[in-house]
């Protein structure tokens, strides 16, 4: 049995304990909360299979900043062993993205394995991809907005763009359509919730601007103009979500959005007819 004068002396350590925590946590937030200066994390999240028995190796990225969008050319420092480049992007936007990209390989790939190599701000990260059966996801259905007895009860949606492989002026913005078609769910109410398309830049040399950078799809449609810094070759994707997905905040599911890509090739020079 404690003493009266222990009694107290844990009493006063538990208030101290209970006064500093506050502090102590929100110090750590801090620390946590990069703006900028910090590295990007590879992430491998997993493969499927298709019909020809190849498979997809899909890849994401944590950009650890908060604001700060990085841009690392395909190269010693963005890099795929074997292979080098394997149509990783070189654009980096804030925070977590899932599923970017895949890597297709042969049916007898057997056990190698895909590493990829990210170097931001003096910071190395690797991420190791292989075909072990535990590394095996579904990127094509999922039961959550559906029905749980269902497999297929929510789908993600069938997505093209217009135009493709288009060549620009820089002074003069283009225009991009985004159709997409879904199976409706997931449903409030009875209604869907609706897909909507969100534009990023994944490969190029300067900036580039959206209006809007994210659109609900209406009717199939959504169109957005988009404005580039200067010439070269870029790759633009939009990531079209039914609502379920990547853009809800779903990251423990691999469905149901959908990845689309266009390159656009600016010209030099302002001259409207370099346009076509």
């Amino acid at each position: 049995m404690l003493t009266k004068t222990r009694q107290l002396c844990f009493a006063a350590v538990v208030i101290l304990a209970a006064l500093l925590l506050p502090r102590w946590g929100h110090a750590q937030l801090v620390q946590l909360r990069h703006w900028s200066g910090q590295g990007i994390s590879p992430v491998y999240e997993g493969f499927d299979t298709n019909p020809d028995g190849s498979h997809n190796m899909w890849f994401g990225y944590m950009n650890r900043n908060y604001e700060e969008e990085l841009d690392i050319p395909v190269g010693p420092d963005n890099s795929f062993e074997p292979g080098n480049d394997r149509g990783q992007p070189t654009h980096f936007a804030v925070r977590r993205h899932k599923d970017v990209f895949r890597v297709v390989v042969p049916k007898d790939f057997g056990d190698q394995k895909l590493v990829w190599t990210l170097r931001a701000h003096g910071q190395t990260a690797q991420v190791a991809g292989s075909l072990n059966p535990v590394w095996m996801i579904d990127r094509l259905r999922t039961t959550r907005g559906g029905n749980s007895e269902n497999i297929n009860s929510n789908t993600p949606p069938v997505v093209s763009v217009e135009p493709q492989d288009r060549t620009v002026a820089p002074a003069h913005p283009t225009t991009l359509t985004v159709m997409a078609t879904d199976d409706g769910l997931p449903a409030r109410g009875g209604k869907p919730v609706g897909m909507t398309a969100s534009w990023v830049k994944y490969r190029g040399p300067g900036a580039v601007i959206f209006h809007p950078p994210v659109a609900k799809i209406e009717d199939g449609r959504a169109a957005a103009t988009v404005e580039f810094s200067e010439p070269g070759e870029y790759v633009l994707q939009v990531v079209v979500d039914d609502g379920s997905g990547e853009l809800a905040g779903n990251f423990g599911y691999h469905c149901c959005w959908t990845n689309a890509q266009v390159r656009i090739q600016v010209k030099g020079g302002d001259d409207a007819s370099a346009q076509r």
